[in-house]
This record gives structure tokens, C-alpha cells and sequence, in this order.
């Protein structure tokens, strides 16, 4: 490996790995998307989607489907660029065609290079165990195993110490709405973020994929917590869809909403990236399950309550 390899980006949380990995620096190209640290955005985006931007939900879905079912990509990769940038490693993913650039998506962008062709370090994070082991193999790739580790340990040792403070308090049934429009439930490493802030996780199973979520199946469980974490969205967006939400009529009955139990999160900055800040993930839902027991901050931008914003 070069002393100093150039890296391309195309997933936030692998941005943010390698940030946490202290490769910053060597960062030349990133994708559309990534944009953490900021500092970050001053590299050349060298992926773009075909989604038009400001979609309702629903919208964003059948364009998706669309796109999908006639063999396409969401994303386009800049291929002339990619070259340009000489990259030594480029990291993308295979979790999920929809959230980010595949190494489908780069083959043509790479089969005609010239010279010695960049390694591809793909990832494919489904529970919290896979992303640890993520950071190690990034770490390892980049000749970095003992940081890597002690990334990890950090990061597992906050999550632990999280647990601590919430432990013996009442734990909420909780419903995580991934997706508004239609319904999906969060998945993967949702329900163990969800168990560790002192919460129990309906409709999802750790390691397993969003599954969709019945309207029906939302109101027999009538949950005492929910989550509205969109994939992609920041907390703007998601309040843009939310009438898909609050104009169900079975919406007002439910527990969490009679409560005033319901939040809505920056799912694109925080949830939907795989990365270190699945830990500060972690404190967002805490402070919605127990604000008497821990205030990290995060309110407020992190995370808002229905009511402030229905209030505002």
C-alpha cells in the first residue's frame, strides 16, 4: 500500500470510517452524498442520483421501483473523473442498491483504466457486528489494524455505558418508521440500537432487512413509542411527508401519539449510516426513551419532538 493512499468514497458511513480512521486527508473524491465531517464537502462528488430532488416518499418509491425493475441504477458514477482522481482505494457497498453506489455501478467506470486499477473495498453492514467488523476490514486495507480496533473499542465501549444508565428503567415497545410512504420498519442494526437505548424493538430483527409494515399491524400493537427516521431524509423532509402519517385516521388513537411520544430524527445524518455515528444514534433514541435519565444534546437537531414541530 502507499505511505499515502488516495481514497474514494462512495457511502457516508464508509466516509466516516475512514475519517475515524484518521485517513482523512487522504480523501480525494466522495460521493453526492457524503457530507460529514463538512470539511468533506469540498471534495469533487463523483456520483450523482437520478432521483429528481424534494419527492414525497411515495414518490421516491415507485420512481425507485421503476428504475429497478428496468435493470438501472439509481446512480451514476462519473467515470472520467473517477479516473482523473487516480484513486489507490475506492470504497462503496452492497448492502443496498437504493442507498448508495455498488461495485455494479463502478464496473464501467473501471474496466477500461489505464495503469494499475484501484482496489474496491465494498462493504455490506447488516447488524452492528458486521459494521465493527467493517472498520476492521477498512483498517486492515489501509494498513491500519491496530487503530482500527481501537476505534471499535471505543465505540463498543460507549454503547455499553449507554446501556448502563438506562438499565432498569421501563422499556417502551417501539415502533422505528424507516420508510413513510409506504410503511417500512427500520431493520438491520435498528432493533439492537433500539435494545441498547432501553427500548423493545416491534416489527424488525436485528440482522435482518426493513421488512414493510401493515397499517393494521401498527394499530393491533398500538406501540408507546414511535420513531419517524426516514431513510435518507433530514428532519425537514420527513416533516414534508408527515401528513401521510396524521391524516390516517387511525392515527390519533394510537398510544405513542396520545402520549406525545413521537419523534422525528435526522435519519440520513445519523440511523441510516453504518458507521461511528451509529453510536450517537444510539443517544438520540435513548433521550426520546428516557429524558430523565440522559440529555446528550441531540434534541433539537438530532431529533424533535411531534409536538414542538406540530407546535412551530
Amino acid at each position: 500500500m502507499s505511505e499515502s493512499p488516495r481514497i474514494v468514497s462512495l457511502l457516508p458511513s464508509a466516509t466516516e470510517i475512514v475519517v475515524a480512521l484518521g485517513f482523512q486527508d487522504n480523501l480525494v473524491g466522495r460521493s453526492h452524498e457524503c457530507d460529514f465531517p463538512p470539511e468533506i464537502e469540498r471534495l469533487p462528488p463523483v456520483s450523482s442520483t437520478k432521483l429528481k430532488q424534494g419527492l414525497a416518499s411515495g414518490e421516491i418509491d415507485k420512481r425507485v421501483k421503476e428504475i429497478v425493475e428496468s435493470g438501472l441504477s439509481v446512480y451514476d458514477v462519473d467515470a472520467g473523473l473517477l479516473r482523473d482522481l487516480k484513486p489507490d482505494f475506492i470504497v462503496t457497498q452492497t448492502q443496498c442498491a437504493v442507498c448508495a453506489v455498488t461495485p455494479r455501478d463502478l464496473d464501467d467506470a473501471v474496466c477500461e483504466w489505464t495503469g494499475l486499477a484501484p482496489r474496491i473495498l465494498s462493504v455490506e453492514p447488516n447488524d452492528l457486528g458486521d459494521v465493527w467488523g467493517d472498520i476492521r476490514r477498512v483498517g486492515d486495507a489501509l494498513g491500519v489494524r491496530d487503530r482500527a480496533e481501537a476505534v471499535v473499542a471505543d465505540l463498543q465501549a460507549r454503547l455499553v455505558a449507554l446501556n448502563r444508565r438506562v438499565a432498569g428503567a421501563e422499556r417502551p415497545r417501539v415502533a422505528a418508521i424507516e420508510w413513510i410512504d409506504p410503511l417500512m420498519a427500520g431493520g438491520n442494526w435498528m432493533p439492537e440500537l433500539i435494545q441498547i437505548a432501553g427500548g423493545e424493538s416491534l416489527f424488525a430483527h436485528a440482522g435482518q432487512h426493513s421488512p414493510y409494515m401493515a397499517w393494521d399491524a401498527l394499530v393491533a400493537s398500538d406501540p408507546e413509542v414511535i420513531l419517524v427516521l426516514p431513510c435518507g431524509f433530514r428532519i425537514d423532509q420527513a416533516l414534508r411527508d408527515l401528513p401521510a402519517l396524521t391524516n390516517r385516521p387511525e392515527w390519533s388513537s394510537l398510544r405513542a401519539v396520545r402520549d406525545g411520544r413521537v419523534a422525528i430524527i435526522d435519519g440520513h445524518h445519523y440511523f441510516n449510516r453504518p458507521g461511528p455515528r451509529l453510536v450517537e444514534s444510539a443517544e438520540i433514541i435513548a433521550e426520546v426513551f428516557h429524558p430523565d435519565r440522559v440529555d446528550f444534546g441531540h434534541r433539537g437537531t438530532g431529533w424533535i419532538s411531534l409536538q414542538t414541530a406540530l407546535a412551530a
